[in-house]
């Protein structure tokens, strides 16, 4: 999967990539509770000193579906070792440290997966479409991302990057459907539409950021994201085998099994 979906090095066009695309057939038998086992295996690991971790990192325009991989794919493991962060728009607070500062306070612990929906590249990229920063600074802040996850995977975190890769027609179905349901309207922010004028805009940002920040020990993985439920399988096949390739094992403590259970016998 991570060779189907990886950003091949050099300059990106999102205009060739197919948000509709099917780069891997799907296949009709799930994975989530071989998945599910496999978290498991890493939570426990680090009860006994391991230092591994995940870090998912989901990038993409509104409606894009970084809440509902979340919600389908993430949600299918177990809640303990799960942290989520939905960043926002920075504090004030956050904005008198460095732009990585909010992130570092967020890192997943060891045995933990690690979910950004939004991540620092939100500071590569509304940033750099609204012009709040030059664009030497902009570069600047690409080589202080590479270092940054460089050193995560140097301490032992997987960072796995998805672009979930959305079309302008197919955002402009999913913001009429959530006006269309009620229901949905608590999630209708009107700013998404004043955003949607900046497309062209952010599609240059994400393939600046992309092309800068896809490195070998962090690289971008591209899912299509049209299809919702093709989009989620993509990401929950991608999550299960990075986690197979980490093959995190149960702790071995010695115990006196023996003892133990006369011990938990019912007395006589």
């Amino acid at each position: 999967m991570r060779s189907k979906l990886r950003l091949p090095a050099g300059p990106v066009r999102l205009a060739d990539l197919d948000p509709g695309g099917e780069p891997v057939k799907r296949k009709k038998r799930e994975h989530t509770d071989e998945t599910r086992g496999l978290q498991e295996r890493l939570w426990a690991e680090a009860t006994a000193g391991g230092r591994r971790s995940v870090l998912l990192v989901l990038q993409g325009m509104d409606t894009a579906g970084k809440g509902g991989v979340t919600e389908h794919v993430v949600g299918a493991f177990g809640p303990i070792g799960v942290d989520y962060t939905g960043f926002k728009k920075p504090t004030e607070d956050e904005l008198a440290h460095d732009f990585l500062w909010r992130i570092r306070n967020r890192l997943p612990l060891p045995g933990h997966v690690g979910v950004f929906d939004r991540s620092h590249y939100e500071d590569v990229l509304v940033t750099r479409v609204h012009k709040l920063v030059t664009a030497a600074e902009c570069r600047k802040r690409y080589t202080q991302i590479n270092r940054f996850e460089r050193g995560l995977v140097a301490k032992g975190t997987t960072v796995v990057k998805c672009f979930l890769h959305i079309g302008y027609d197919t955002q402009r179905e999913r913001l009429l459907a959530r006006l269309s349901n009620p229901d949905k309207h608590w999630k209708f922010n009107e700013a998404d539409i004043d955003e949607r004028h900046h497309w062209d805009k952010y599609q240059a940002a994400y393939a600046a950021a992309l092309s800068a920040c896809n490195t070998d020990e962090a690289p971008w993985y591209v899912v299509p994201s049209d299809r919702k439920g093709y989009r989620n399988w993509l990401v929950a096949e991608l999550l299960r085998e990075v986690l197979l390739d980490l093959d995190p094992q149960y702790p071995r403590p010695e115990l006196d099994v023996s003892a133990l259970t006369k011990r938990l016998a019912p007395p006589n």
